[in-house]
Formats: C-alpha cells, structure tokens, sequence
C-alpha cells in the first residue's frame, strides 16, 4: 500500500506543478516576459549580455539558432576537456588527482556537453573538486538550458504566424540559466541539505577499520570521500543530467541519504519535463493539447513501470529453483533501505528522462526489469524526457502521428492550423533514424569487433544487453549503464563519445530544421476535416507511433538480449 501510494502521490504532484511551473517557463521564454525574480537578476541578465556582445531582442531564424547553439557546445565542450587534461595543476585538488587520459578526457567532454554524464570513471577517484565543479557542473546548467531553448525553438515555429524566426538562443540560455535552473537548484540543494547530503571541500577521511578486510588483512584504513555534492546533485537531476560525484550514484549515502531525499530527486527529474507539456499548451493557445501530450507520456511510463516492477519483484527463478525464499523479489544491485519499488521507480524514470542517475545497478535487475530502461532511451526518451528534449522528441512523433492520420483519411497532413508536407516529415524521420542508426550501428560493430567483445563481464545474451544498452545510453544521451560493461577503454571511450555526439546535435539540427519550416507557414483555421490533437483517439494514436517505431526498429536485437535471458533464466540456464 505505502509503495501505490508513493506512485500516487508523485504523479499528483507532477500534475498539480505542471501549470504553475508551465506558466513561469512561459514568462522565462517569452522575449518581454517578466518574472518575480526580476528585480535580483535583471542587472546580472543585461551585464551578461554586454559581455557576450548580444542583442537579446533580435530575432533569429533556425539556422542563425542553430550555429550559435553549436558554437556554444563547441566552446564549452573544449572548455571541459581543457580542464580535465589540466586538473592537475589546477586549484582545489586536495586529493592531487592527475590530468585525464585523452580518450576519457574527450568521452566525458562530450558526456556533458550533450547532456549524457555518461561516466567511464569513479567521480571520487578521478576528479578533483575543481573539475566537478567547474567543468562537470557548469555543463549541468549549459546543456540543460540548450535543450529547453531547442524546444522553446520548435514550440515557437509551431505557435507563430508566419514569423519566419524561432527566438534568440543567447537570449534564452541566459535566461532559463538565470530565471529558472539556478533558482531551482538552490532551493533543491538546500532541501537535500536537510537530508544529510554532503556540501564541503574537506580532503577525503582517512578511517580506521574497526575489523581487518579478510582478502587483505594488512588494509588498516579506508579513504571516505567528501565533497560539494549536494550542488551538483540538486542541478543534475533538475536539469535531468544524471552524472553523480559518486560513482556509485544516488546508490551512495552521501548523495542520497534518506527516502525524502530519494523521493525528492526522483521527483525534480521529472518537474520541468511535466511543465513543459503545459507551456507547449499555453504557447499554442489549446491547452488539451498539452494535457494530451501529457498523458500520453504518463500512460507510457506507467506501463513500463508496472512491467519492471512486477519483473522485479517476482525474484529470480534460480534461486527459487535451490530453494530461497522468492517473497522478498531481486534484491541483487539494490539498496535495502530504497526497496524494489523505489529501485524499479528510480530506474524507470531516469532512464524516461535523460537523466542517468541510479540508486540501484541495472546490470543486476532481471532480465525483463532490465529491458523497462533500455526500451525507455530507444524509444526515443520521450516520456517526460529530459529537460526540453522530451518535449521536442515527442513533438517529432507528433508530427509523425498527425502525417500518419492525414494518410488514413486521405487529406493533407495538417497540426494546429499548419500544414505538414515532405520537408517537415523528412526532418522528423532525420531526427528519430539518426538516433536509430547510433545505436544499432555502434552495437553491431562493437559485436564483431574484438574491443567490443573484451568489454562485456558476461556472455551470452546478457553481454550483448550490456553492449546494446551502452551505445543505447549514450546515443539517448542517458547516461546509465549496464555496469558490468568494461568501457573505459580507447575504442569504447571514442566509440561512445561519437554516439553521444550524433544523439544529441544530429537530432537537434533536424528538429530546429523543423522548427524554421514551420514557423514560416500561415496559421490555416481548423476545419470539420482537422484531426483532433487532443482527446483518447490522439492520445492512442501517438502511444502507438511511439511504441511501434521503437519496436520494429529495436524488437529484433532485444529478443537476442533481454527476452531470450527471461525465458533461458525460465528454463534454468545460465551461460
């Protein structure tokens, strides 16, 4: 009962914030909007743009939007590796952690640049509290705010009447930086300050063991790791990043201590993405639209999330088949004190959004419990999604969804008064194969290559779930792992790297693509042949173009992998 009533109560909250937060992203995004925070931050907002040189109320089209957006990730993305191969000599580094390896330094500039955190490295053994505050958590803000401006870009096209222009990037990655992640995340921090979460620059501890460890009896002391962690936890799941200062995650004590702060973190990963779909609404002036949108993600999730749980919670048939007791499910991988269903709820939703952060190991769920967060990511990360890359992926099957029913009742594609013709299906169908071919592509080569196959811990179709679910990860620009991979290694380093690249910018330049032919197109007013974009119909008929897109594209790879280990652990047998 505690457990539904938990599922309960999250998603009340998320519906309850959705409109409040909605309307404040509104006020964020609009050119002339004005907020409460007005008075404290407008100075720093136009000092900034006098630093940058930027006219904040010019206009953009989507290839001026575009290239600024890519010259920033280019910039910060250069910024980051510089700090990581220089950390050594850089200040607040009381652990005297050397640079970075190039092949590790690029993977995880690359990581953060594109809003992944993948981490092929232990944050408490490779980084120095510089590099996690300057070059990992700054990139927390910066790419989160990218995404919400690239939607805000594609709303805009959607919701103007013949502008020809989608806004001003600059303009709205100050602003989202400003107005609402840097707010956000100081009221998240000092919440999970309350909690116990740690916030100091304190070298790490050096404990006495009050038992000698049996394997190594001469190991007298145990290094306990501090840090600035509550920052940089409340930013990266706001901002739907995911990247833990601990390599364990919000496994560890110190970044998740207590069932509030565990619910409370599982509850800021999906706070902007949930709003988003009310701002869409507002923007668009037709909020049973937004409201559509929004249940069809929670519908998907919701499915999903009963799945793994259920998958879970039934325990693994081998050790009923010697005779343990399967009531207490698989607690393999997970912490005792966050339970089965806080384990499959947290890895259900930040494998929905773009997130990455774990209080239990993937790699260890059942092999259908598994499957919920790798169909999650290849179905394109758009139930809720990460911070403005939920909104614009679903918004590319919208259009999908809305060609599909033009081609059914033979009429002119058409959504919300503009009409949907072969450029704008192209640039959507650009967008969703791009992130298909990352991930497929990347997979199979790594199966027939012999640095792919040295990666995995297991063989057999588990191993080709931890190599499908790592390219999966970072082409989703996810972040999470099925941690008995072995991935830092040159070629897995690079290989991902280039994934999570061509996940995030390829799809984002067709979507912007999107956005600019849209924007130039007229407002038609709906007619008696108008498809409904809201109501069960719409509704039913987005979930399917999402579902049926990825199982088509992914069925085939994931009966090698996860579905055959459920019925070989059925049958029991193990490789």
């Amino acid at each position: 009962m505690n457990d539904w009533l938990q599922l309960f109560l999250y998603f009340g909250i998320l519906a309850v914030t959705a409109r409040p937060l909605g309307l404040y992203i509104g006020q964020v995004l609009e050119p002339s909007g004005s907020t409460f925070l007005d008075p404290l931050l407008k100075p720093l907002e136009q000092g900034t743009y006098a630093v940058m040189g930027v006219e904040p109320h010019r206009e953009q089209d989507w290839k001026e939007f575009a290239v600024s957006m890519l010259v920033f990730s280019v910039v910060t993305m250069l910024f980051t590796y510089a700090i990581l191969r220089l950390q050594f000599w850089l200040p607040l580094n009381p652990q005297g952690f050397g640079e970075v390896a190039d092949h590790l330094a690029f993977n995880t500039a690359a990581s953060f640049v594109t809003n992944t955190n993948w981490q092929s490295y232990g944050g408490e053994s490779t980084m120095s509290y510089f590099s996690q505050m300057v070059a990992l958590a700054s990139h927390n803000f910066w790419s989160a705010a990218v995404g919400i401006a690239v939607a805000a870009a594609l709303v805009r096209g959607i919701a103007g009447n013949a502008t020809g222009t989608v806004g001003n990037f600059w303009r709205d990655l100050v602003r989202i930086t400003y107005y609402l992640l840097l707010p956000m995340s100081l009221v998240l921090a000092m919440a999970l300050l309350s909690q116990g979460v740690i916030q100091n620059f304190s070298p790490y501890t050096e404990a006495v063991l009050s038992q000698p460890v049996a394997a190594e009896p001469s190991v007298v002391t145990q290094k306990i790791a501090q840090g600035p962690m509550a920052s940089q936890v409340a930013i990266k799941m706001l901002g739907t990043n995911g990247g833990g200062f601990m390599n364990a995650n919000a496994a560890h004590g110190f970044e998740n201590p207590t069932p509030l702060s565990n619910f409370l973190q599982i509850l800021a990963i999906f706070l902007i993405p949930s709003a988003l779909t009310y701002y869409l609404g507002w923007a668009v002036k037709n909020q049973a639209h937004g409201w559509a949108i929004w249940c069809a993600m929670a519908i998907m999730f919701l499915i999903g999330f009963l799945v793994c749980w259920y998958a879970e919670s039934a325990g693994n048939p081998l050790m009923t088949a010697l005779g343990v007791d399967a009531h207490t499910g698989n607690m393999e991988g997970k912490e005792v004190r966050f339970s089965i269903f806080n384990s499959a709820f947290f890895a259900c939703i930040t494998t929905a959004a773009s997130c990455g952060a774990v209080n239990s190991m993937h790699d260890s769920f059942m092999p259908l419990g598994g499957l919920v967060p790798m169909l999650n990511m290849q179905l394109g990360e758009v139930i809720f999604g990460g911070v403005g890359a939920g909104l614009y992926g679903i918004l590319v099957f919208v259009v999908l969804a809305v060609f599909i029913a033009g081609l059914m009742v033979g009429r002119t594609p058409e959504y919300l008064g503009k009409k949907i013709e072969a450029f704008d299906v192209k640039a959507a169908c650009l967008a969703i194969l791009v992130v298909n071919f990352a991930i497929l592509g990347f997979t199979g080569w790594a199966c027939v290559s012999e640095w792919g196959l040295a990666g995995p811990n297991d063989k057999g179709p588990h191993g080709l779930s931890e190599i499908m679910y790592a390219f999966t990860s970072a082409a989703a620009n996810n972040g999470s792992a099925f941690a008995g991979l072995t991935a830092n290694t040159y070629w897995y380093n690079t290989t991902l790297g280039l994934g999570m690249l061509l996940g995030r910018f390829a799809m984002i330049v067709p979507v912007l693509a999107l956005a600019g032919s849209l924007a130039s197109k007229k407002i038609i007013p709906a007619g008696p042949g108008s498809f409904p974009v809201s109501g069960a119909t719409f509704v039913v008929l987005l979930v399917g173009t999402v579902v049926l897109v990825g199982a088509l594209t992914y069925f085939p790879c994931l009966v090698l992998g996860p579905i055959l280990e459920h019925f070989l652990l059925n049958a029991y047998r193990t490789f």
